[in-house]
């Protein structure tokens, strides 16, 4: 018997990308359905990779952030349609109006924080580099992965508000 876990043949890290994911498209999907009112304080900041696949934004803005970037959907913002893979927005950037169309696949970030209410994802953009970075230094096999009292690998995931 051996004391390493295997490796899963279920993608649960996509799996769980994937629905949190379709958190930030029902939210939007609401919004849209009642005519892009928000209720309440409620405002969103999305991030997104400028470009990864599917994104479509006017170039000067594409330009401007060739890499990532934030919007945010508060006071002005009109034509917010939601689909099952993207949604699109009209917005102005310096009194230019835009309108943008972004993958779900393509959001990194998703924040509410009128209830301090957030998500970070992982971009799912397999077509771009990774950004470079320098090798951990903290990962060593003396590190083992957490096991509970019964055996299992277990991650427990806390949606509740900060304390």
């Amino acid at each position: 018997m051996t004391d390493q876990t295997p490796d899963s043949l279920i993608p649960y890290d996509e799996i769980v990308q994937e629905a949190l994911r379709a958190v930030v498209g029902r939210v939007l999907g609401q919004v849209a359905d009642t005519g892009g009112n928000l209720p309440g304080s409620h405002h969103f900041y999305i991030t997104f990779k400028t470009a990864a696949p599917g994104v479509d934004i006017p170039q000067h803005l594409h330009a401007r952030f060739p890499d990532e970037m934030t919007i945010v959907l508060q006071n002005k913002f009109w034509d917010l349609t939601v689909g099952h893979d993207s949604f699109s927005v009209g917005l102005s950037f310096n009194q230019m109006p835009a309108k943008l169309t972004i993958p779900f696949s393509a959001i990194t970030a998703f924040v509410d924080p009128a209830v301090d209410f957030g998500l970070q994802f992982q971009a799912n953009t397999p077509d771009l580099d990774p950004e470079p970075h320098e090798d951990a230094e903290n990962d060593s096999p003396a590190d083992a992965p957490v096991v509970s009292e019964d055996g299992s690998n277990v991650v427990t995931v806390d949606f509740g508000r900060k304390k």
